[in-house]
């Protein structure tokens, strides 16, 4: 019995749409073309009966159209098919953006069998269809294939639906182009503008380092702002390397880090017998800095007496001694970093607001280590290698697991915390390899722990409840009631509670 038609046709239908759902997956696989275009043609093979299917581009460098991707071909008869632009079928398809039809190969002297495969065939008419690949009305290649078939309906319907995924290849292709530019353009960029001794290719970090080249050769007062571990200060380095103060001095205070009795003799020195242990002249950071750069970091820890006292030298370049009453004149860049708010703190009357202006000249904002997920593996990679050296444990790798555990931790540490756990495995590894357990509990996730849930959150809920209420029977020696206030509930409630999780009373009465 003959099958009717609109059967067969639905049938068809239902196979076109089948073979269209596969190729979109697998075309979102991957960014590498190479990957997916050979198991795209492999689809064609198996859902549409092509024996053989190319994907040829145009190189406009070379002039040349050649095989990117083929199935059916061995790798010989690859790299016979190769094309000048109006050249067979191929190359006048490519050149005239229109899809052609030959019905049978043998009749049509376009067709060139450059790949020698024609000779491979002696049964029945063998078709060919070839498709042109475009992006925005400009002919980028052709996707290509032929079947036996003699019925002209079936090959037109074969042509329509190789239209249809030669667009979606060439949809996938300006994607994959698109991308490409972007990383090369984020390549170029980053070459430009990255100081040697700072890691991150990210567009976050791409910014600061526009930033960095902006600022440095002038003598303005930076003020860096970030979370603590964010590298603020090897940020103050290369704003200090690419000045025009490169080869003078870079002084270093950490002002969270000095007493409030001394941080002003730290800061501007003291003469002998200002105060009881100056039993010499000392010389001050800023007198050491004078004529390169100061780097104040944690500025917010600042006293308010030292804040005055800063706030003159950002004006008038000069200030005195601890003690003494000769006026020091100074040429000194300051560069200042801080992880406190300053606004909430000038609110609060603890940080000067004529003092945040002076710094706040030019300010660096960088970003937290979970916003720039693209560099974890890069700097991770960079303490692998420093304290492997150091230890005298070359290590080789990084793990999977252990990758995956670094890529989905939040780190609040930023590139300290890192750069600790990075240390940390390090000694710990003894096959030259990091693994996941060798990380810290607090980047462990459930699945590499073994310890996801083992119970419904009902079950959970109900054995806190019926542990809460037995506590609270056990401390009331069994008295309902005040248990019941102890818990907030009504003595109906926790009776209904008791029968619920049958808790005996008794028990507590003893």
């Amino acid at each position: 019995m003959i099958e009717p038609q609109s059967r067969i046709h639905y049938r068809r239908k239902i196979q076109e749409l089948s073979l269209l759902y596969d190729i979109s997956q697998l075309l979102d696989r991957s960014l590498d073309l190479n990957q997916i275009i050979q198991p795209v043609l492999a689809a064609l093979s198996e859902k549409l009966g092509l024996l053989r299917s190319t994907v040829t581009l145009f190189n406009r460098q070379s002039e040349k159209i050649q095989i990117e991707a083929a199935h059916g071909l061995t790798t010989k008869e690859k790299e016979r098919g190769e094309y000048q632009l109006g050249e067979g079928i191929i190359g006048k398809v490519i050149e005239t953006g229109k899809p052609v039809l030959v019905p049978s190969i043998t009749d049509s002297p376009d067709f060139l069998d450059r790949t020698k495969t024609k000779e491979k065939h002696t049964r029945g008419k063998l078709a060919f269809i070839c498709i042109p690949i475009k992006i925005e009305n400009q002919t980028i290649g052709a996707l290509s294939g032929d079947r036996q078939s003699t019925d002209p309906k079936e090959l037109d319907e074969d042509m329509k639906l190789l239209s249809i995924i030669g667009s979606m290849i060439a949809g996938a292709v300006k994607i994959r182009r698109k991308v490409q530019e972007e990383q090369e353009k984020q390549h170029t960029l980053t070459k430009e503008f990255k100081p040697p001794h700072i890691i991150g290719n990210s567009n976050a970090m791409v910014e600061v380092y526009k930033l960095i080249k902006q600022v440095a050769p002038s003598d303005a007062t930076v003020l860096i702002r970030g979370e603590s571990g964010t590298g603020k200060e090897l940020i103050a380095q290369a704003i200090h390397r690419n000045s025009l103060r490169n080869n003078k001095p870079f002084i270093k205070v950490n002002c969270a880090a000095l007493p409030e009795t001394i941080i002003e003799s730290e800061l501007f020195g003291h003469e002998k017998g200002a105060f009881t242990s100056a039993v010499a002249k000392r010389i001050g950071r800023f007198e050491m800095a004078d004529n390169g750069t100061i780097f104040l970091d944690e500025i917010g820890d600042l006293t308010p007496a030292t804040q005055v006292k800063l706030l003159r030298v950002l004006q008038e370049k000069e200030f005195e001694r601890v003690g003494g009453s000769t006026t020091i004149s100074i040429n000194v860049r300051i560069i200042a970093a801080t992880n406190r708010p300053l606004e909430d703190l000038m609110k609060k009357n603890l940080f000067r607001e004529d003092l945040y202006y002076r710094l706040n000249v030019f300010p660096i904002h960088l970003p937290l280590l979970r916003d720039r997920r693209s560099d974890i593996m890069l700097l991770a990679d960079h303490f692998t290698e420093k304290y492997g050296k150091l230890s005298g444990k070359p290590i080789k790798r990084i793990s999977t697991p252990a990758i995956e555990l670094f890529m989905s931790y939040h780190w609040p540490g930023n590139i300290r915390e890192l750069e600790n756990c990075i240390e940390r495995a390090v000694l710990l590894s003894s096959d030259g390899v990091i693994h996941g357990h060798h990380l810290p509990p607090s980047l462990q996730s459930a699945e590499s722990t073994g310890t996801g849930l083992h119970e419904t959150l009902k079950a959970a809920v109900n054995k806190l409840e019926k542990e809460l209420i037995f506590d609270a029977l056990k401390s009331s020696r069994g008295n309902r009631a005040k248990a019941s206030r102890q818990l907030g509930l009504s003595e109906r409630q926790i009776g209904l509670r008791v029968d619920k999780f049958n808790i005996d009373t008794k028990q507590f009465t003893t």
